[in-house]
């Protein structure tokens, strides 16, 4: 299954998307102003073009867990999307603790730091989801990544 990750900012939001394999994590371009009409469109199109089947958001938790002004924020620019996509693709909200800073120690610079974010979240919900899939419990091949980080597409 195709996934697209969103770190979700105001001015601009972090995307990556995965194979069909949910092998090999791509960070691609950076989607201007997402929570507006122009945005939401853009990700609409991102989503018919890679043929997306269900979208991560990354919820901004506070390093105790618990909701911030920037959580409500992200809720909020989710509930948009579902309206814009009409329910047709499922959106995850999903706990995008420390992404960022993964982000900045990343020795790829070829695509944005909000996109690698993005990157860094979907290895970990991929990774999520293959631990819950696998009854004995393996770890994940690269620590809690998962999926395999590539440059971003050019």
């Amino acid at each position: 299954m195709r996934v697209l990750a969103l770190d979700y900012g105001s001015a601009r939001c972090g995307a990556a998307v995965c194979d069909p394999t949910e092998t090999i994590v791509t960070p691609i371009e950076p989607i201007a102003a997402a929570g507006t009409r122009a945005g939401l469109a853009a990700i609409a199109a991102l989503v018919a073009d890679r043929e997306v089947a269900c979208i991560v958001v990354g919820l901004p938790l506070s390093l105790k867990g618990t909701d911030t002004a920037q959580t409500a924020e992200t809720r909020a620019f989710a509930q948009r999307l579902a309206r814009r996509l009409r329910d047709g693709v499922p959106i995850e909200l999903h706990d995008e603790r420390l992404t960022t800073r993964l982000a900045q120690r990343d020795p790829s610079r070829r695509a944005s730091e909000d996109s690698r974010a993005a990157a860094h979240l979907l290895e970990h919900w991929l990774a999520g989801r293959a631990s819950a899939a696998d009854p004995a419990g393996a770890p994940p091949l690269r620590g809690a990544g998962g999926g395999r980080l590539v440059p971003a597409e050019e």
